[in-house]
């Protein structure tokens, strides 16, 4: 069956940080770590903030660059009695799903896929969200699934890195050695959670003797995101953001380790937007965002992935909506999580973000919240259409829907 429908921007109310230490930093700490577009609706940007965008259009492509071997398709996934706790039972019908799912993008079994993405030399890096642990993260069933596809292909369990931006955030979700024997588990970046607290003045659990932060040689100085809007200078920002000034650096381990990147998502909200698959890599893959939510916010979302290290390596995204949250985020807020039992499968982040806010457009209104419908809320898929990166207009799009 197939669906094509248009979409429409929202606004959120704000939900619980996610965090004990992120409420006594408070909401601007919250927003450090995590991003929301908070004060979007009452102060757009005049005009678009500069930045080096531009460099990474001029390189060439790959076959494998954005929106990927399948732009503006769109999989949903979905079953109606996906357990909603862990287990070998959950696994298996999340694999179902999963697999289901991949044969409906690329009109092959998923063994037969496998080839089309992946060579077993490749090292594939599986970039979570963790943010909300427990309740809105990705599922380690989610994961497991994917891994267990690519080691049964032939990819060796030590070719692949879960990941994400903050190492204490994936073990607070369940990505452990012990839950994955065999599989690399990296934080971009460490945190001092205490100095970010407050609870104590000594800062060098972060920064080192000469004052650079201890995470500094885990980015790339030779790649990056310029924008021309400055980070704040104090010690809290460091602590979270590695860098201040004007260059958003990108992790060494997405530079420089690995060939291929799986895009592991949550379905959720993030203020006034969706913290969906664009986000997820976005801001996840580099440093020093802090000063980026307010002015440019959506924008990054578009202009990070551009990059080649992005663009020409991110050749899935697999959105876990097994359970849903459509309000509060980007943290957990358990008053408005439902079960979805539903994946979302595709190579183009950009049509899978605008077939989702689309859906979680419509359950804001079903729960009777707010929603401000406004252009600027999705701008951004037209930016990345106008950069070659996605297809988002719902005329050309393909939301296939499966009952599995």
């Amino acid at each position: 069956m197939h669906d094509r429908k248009g979409e429409n921007g929202s606004e959120s109310t704000k939900g619980p940080d996610r965090r004990a230490f992120l409420k006594a930093a408070g909401l601007a700490g919250a927003a450090l770590v995590l991003g929301r577009p908070d004060s979007l609706a009452q102060n757009p940007a005049p005009e678009r903030i500069a930045t080096n965008v531009a460099d990474a259009l001029k390189i060439p492509r790959t076959r494998f660059s954005l929106p990927g071997l399948y732009p503006g398709r769109v999989v949903e996934s979905r079953a109606a009695d996906v357990p909603a706790a862990g287990g070998m039972s959950g696994t298996e019908r999340v694999s179902m799903l999963f697999e289901k799912g991949l044969e409906a993008l690329t009109g092959r079994s998923a063994d037969a896929s496998f080839g089309l993405f992946f060579s077993p030399d490749d090292v594939v890096g599986i970039k979570v969200n963790p943010v909300g642990a427990g309740l809105i993260s990705t599922r380690p069933e989610t994961v497991e699934t994917v891994i267990a596809w690519l080691a049964r292909n032939g990819l060796p369990k030590s070719n692949i890195v879960i990941w994400d931006r903050f190492d204490y955030m994936l073990k607070d979700a369940g990505f452990t050695q012990e839950r994955f024997p065999g599989v690399a588990i990296e934080g971009l970046q460490t945190m001092d959670e205490a100095a970010a607290e407050g609870k104590k003045a000594d800062h060098s659990g972060w920064r080192l003797p000469d004052g650079t932060h201890v995470s500094a040689g885990r980015f790339d100085p030779d790649r990056f995101y310029w924008a021309d809007v400055e980070a704040e200078k104090d010690d809290a920002t460091l602590n979270q953001h590695v860098f201040n000034g004007r260059h958003s650096y990108f992790g060494k381990l997405v530079t420089s380790r690995l060939t291929k990147i799986i895009n592991i998502p949550v379905f959720k909200n993030c203020g006034n937007g969706i913290s969906m698959a664009t986000k997820n890599i976005a801001y996840g893959s580099i440093c020093n965002t802090g000063r980026l939510h307010k002015p440019l916010f959506f924008d990054v979302c578009v202009e990070v992935p551009a990059f080649p290290v992005i663009r020409d390596k991110l050749v899935l995204n697999v959105t876990d909506g097994l359970n849903g949250q459509y309000d509060g985020g980007p943290e957990a807020a358990a008053a408005f999580i439902w079960p979805m039992n539903t994946l979302f499968i595709g190579t183009d982040p950009f049509a899978m973000d605008s077939v989702c806010h689309g859906i979680m457009v419509a359950r804001r209104k079903a729960m009777g919240v707010t929603v401000n419908e406004h252009p600027r809320f999705t701008e951004y898929f037209r930016h990345a259409e106008r950069l070659g990166l996605g297809v988002t207009d719902p005329g050309r799009r393909e939301h296939i829907r499966l009952e599995v």
